[in-house]
């Protein structure tokens, strides 16, 4: 789409990558919980970044960023919805190291569950449903 001045309106075309807040320390906990526990992969961190706290993690095609924040609140509301093949293997892992789960009913075709992280962010695990309402194949 051109403007009036002929030059071609910006398109969206995804997300770069998704940021949580944590508090100052938090890389240790970050790594047992969203590396060990939920089994994200853990990526270097960028080089304009290596001076500052923080974990980023590669969450499907997208990156998960765990930041610093001096005066960290945790984002209970607005949260990140982290897609898996198989929700029933994850809460079952979840459930056995003490993390609290919380369902939901199916929506959308997608069942989902809540949790918090260490840190009091919340996130919801999705996983996608087939047309049975079975968990889609891939």
């Amino acid at each position: 789409m051109a403007t009036e001045h002929g030059a071609r309106t910006p398109r969206w075309v995804g997300l770069d990558h998704v940021q949580l807040a944590a508090p100052p320390g938090c890389e240790e906990e970050a790594r047992r919980f969203y590396g060990e526990l939920l089994g994200l992969e853990e990526l270097p961190k960028p080089a304009k970044l290596a001076a500052r706290g923080g974990v980023w993690f590669r969450c499907g095609t997208q990156e998960l960023h765990v930041g610093v924040q001096r005066d960290f609140v945790p984002a209970t509301k607005a949260h990140p919805a982290l897609r898996t093949e198989n929700l029933e293997a994850l809460r079952a892992r979840l459930a056995a190291h003490g993390v609290a789960v919380v369902d939901d009913e199916p929506l959308k075709g997608v069942r989902r569950c809540y949790v918090s992280d260490p840190f009091g962010n919340r996130l919801e695990l999705l996983e996608r449903l087939g047309a049975t309402g079975a968990p889609a194949s891939s």
